[in-house]
């Protein structure tokens, strides 16, 4: 159900309202001949996505993304206990609120995922716990691995402004710019897996029980499957990057966040005038997990 909810098929048509919203959070950003790409646009456009396809009111947004960076940070390993104590009860809260959502949600609610669970509760096709758990991994998936990609994008097309009258002159090179962005600067740097059965893996004997990081971000500059990995190079045709996983573990926000990004791409590119974005003062996030921007200035 969630998977056809995603697919890059459904989420084409929902196109036109991330337009809006990128209009919308741009007017609203916009002060004294320039923006916080950051602040204004990349961390406010996935939440404001997520919560209108799961058929909650655009006012949940703010909490979305503060509930989803929560859970996030909790998994990260960089965390004071304080920050953990947070994070914990955050993830409570996001559970709590979406659990009492499904629970008010109508069969009859439209194309949302909330109403399409509610169809399934009724058939008796899923549980309301495990419900739930489809919602939280849909806000897990939905937002922070989007906010740093849409980051990084402003941030990659600053550092390669040689592209940009390539980009705007051709829309056939945009979508391998965000391909190459997504493998150079992974939103997340990796993830955490559990061995369940004995196995052996690159030559290492991994027993039942032990925990793994995957490192995306090391996998996608692999110089065995990457010519010159280091080196942003939009035009490559080398196979796809793992910055959204593979296999069962694929991120189901993948199609999701390639519908945000290319919007925001269109948007910076379609822009009048002369698009500056400052890569002088860049800062990141602390994090061993999250690849993510704190704040990147643009003026046109």
């Amino acid at each position: 159900m969630v998977t056809s909810s995603l697919s890059p098929r459904t989420l084409r048509a929902w196109r036109p309202f991330v337009d809006r919203r990128l209009r919308e959070l741009w007017a609203d950003g916009w002060r004294d001949g320039g923006i916080d790409w950051v602040a204004d646009i990349a961390e406010r456009l996935p939440p404001a996505v997520i919560a209108e396809l799961m058929g909650l009111p655009p006012q949940d947004a703010d909490r979305l993304w503060e509930w989803a960076f929560a859970s996030t940070r909790m998994l990260d390993g960089m965390v004071t206990a304080d920050e953990l104590d947070d994070s914990l009860r955050s993830g409570g809260e996001l559970v709590d609120h979406l659990s009492a959502a499904l629970t008010g949600a109508e069969a009859g609610q439209g194309a949302s995922v909330l109403g399409a669970l509610a169809r399934e509760l009724e058939r008796g096709e899923i549980s309301h716990d495990a419900a739930v758990q489809v919602l939280v991994q849909l806000v897990a998936a939905g937002i922070e691995s989007t906010v740093g990609h849409l980051g990084t994008l402003a941030w990659r097309l600053g550092q390669h402004p040689e592209h940009l009258d390539t980009l705007r002159s051709d829309p056939g090179r945009r979508s391998p710019f965000i391909e190459e962005t997504l493998r150079t600067d992974a939103p997340f740097r990796g993830h955490y897996r559990h061995v369940t059965t004995d196995t052996e893996l690159g030559g290492t004997a991994l027993a039942a029980g032990t925990h793994l990081f995957l490192l995306w971000g090391s996998a996608n500059r692999d110089p065995r499957r990457f010519g010159d990995p280091d080196r942003f190079r939009p035009d490559r045709d080398e196979g796809s990057h793992l910055s959204f996983g593979r296999g069962i573990h694929f991120c189901l926000g993948a199609a999701l966040a390639r519908v945000e990004s290319r919007a925001a791409l269109d948007f910076l590119l379609d822009l009048g005038g002369d698009l500056e974005i400052d890569v002088s003062q860049t800062r990141w996030h602390q994090s061993l997990l999250v690849r993510r921007l704190r704040s990147l200035r643009l003026s046109v």
